[in-house]
C-alpha cells in the first residue's frame, strides 16, 4: 500500500548496530588517548609522523570497514542502488585513510632509517590492503557497473561476500599484531609490569576484539539480512532477459 510505513527491523537488529557503534567510537577515542597522551600525539611532517599509522589502520580499516559492511543491514528498505553506492563509499574512504597511513609509516621508517617490510604485522598488514583494494575494484565492477551478466554477479557474489568478512578479521588481527610490536618497540621494558600505557593499548586490542565480533554477528545471522524490494525482483528479471537474453519465465529467446 503506498504511503504505508515500512516493515520493522528485526527484534534486536538495532541493540546490536548500536552497540558496534558505541564500540567503533570508543575504540577511535581510546586509540587517540594512547597517541596524545603517551606517545605525544600526531602530525605529519615530524618525528610523530608514524602516530598517522595507527589512527588510520583504525579508523579505515576497522571501523569504516566494519560500518560499510552494516550498510546492508543497516538501510534494510532503501533503494538497493543507493545502498551499494554507499556500501562502495565507505569502503573506498576506508581505503584513502588506510592508503595515507601506509605513506606515513614508510616516509617515518625512511626519516629514521628504519627498514621497511620486515615483521609480520607489516606482512599482514600489506597483504590486507592489496587484497581489500582489489576486492573494492571487483566490487565496483560487477555490482555497480552495468557490464557484468546476471549470472556472473550471482557467481561472484558469495565469494565477495566472505572476502569481506575474511578481509574484516584479518585487518582487526594485522592491527592486534600492530600494537604488540609497538608496545615492545617502546616500553619492552616495563610492559610485563602492568604500566598505564600497556594497559591502555591492552583495552584498546580488547575493544577491536569486541568490535570485530559485534559486527560479524550482525552480518552472520540469516534473519538479519536485507530482504530484496519487490521492484528490485522485478528489475533484477529484467536485467536477466536484457545481459542473458532469456525471458522472465526462464526460457530462452
Amino acid at each position: 500500500m503506498e504511503g504505508a510505513p515500512p516493515p520493522a527491523s528485526p527484534a534486536g537488529l538495532s541493540a546490536y548496530v548500536a552497540v558496534s557503534q558505541l564500540l567503533g567510537l570508543t575504540l577511535l577515542a581510546t586509540t587517540g588517548a594512547w597517541l596524545g597522551r603517551y606517545r605525544g600525539g600526531v602530525a605529519w611532517h615530524s618525528s610523530l609522523q608514524f602516530n598517522v599509522h595507527p589512527l588510520c589502520m583504525v579508523l579505515g580499516m576497522v571501523f569504516l570497514q566494519g560500518d560499510a559492511l552494516l550498510v546492508y543491514r543497516v538501510f534494510r528498505h532503501e533503494a538497493k542502488r543507493s545502498t551499494k553506492a554507499l556500501h562502495a563509499l565507505l569502503h573506498g574512504l576506508a581505503l584513502v585513510i588506510a592508503l595515507v597511513g601506509i605513506v606515513a609509516v614508510f616516509e617515518s621508517h625512511r626519516a629514521k632509517g628504519i627498514p621497511d617490510m620486515y615483521s609480520l604485522h607489516s606482512w599482514c598488514g600489506m597483504v590486507a590492503f592489496v587484497l581489500y583494494l582489489l576486492q573494492w575494484l571487483l566490487g565496483c565492477g560487477f555490482f555497480l557497473l552495468p557490464s557484468a551478466s546476471f549470472s556472473l554477479r550471482g557467481r561472484y557474489k558469495p565469494q565477495h561476500i566472505f572476502f569481506g568478512i575474511a578481509l574484516f578479521i584479518l585487518s582487526i588481527a594485522t592491527c592486534l599484531l600492530g600494537i604488540t610490536e609497538m608496545l615492545l618497540f617502546n616500553i619492552r621494558d616495563t610492559y610485563s609490569h602492568f604500566v598505564p600505557e600497556g594497559v591502555l593499548a591492552n583495552t584498546l586490542g580488547v575493544l577491536l576484539v569486541a568490535f570485530g565480533l559485534v559486527v560479524g554477528y550482525v552480518l552472520t545471522r540469516d534473519d538479519w539480512k536485507r530482504p530484496p524490494l519487490a521492484e528490485e525482483l522485478a528489475l533484477s528479471m529484467d536485467f536477466k532477459t536484457l545481459t542473458e537474453g532469456e525471458s522472465p519465465s526462464g526460457c530462452s529467446q
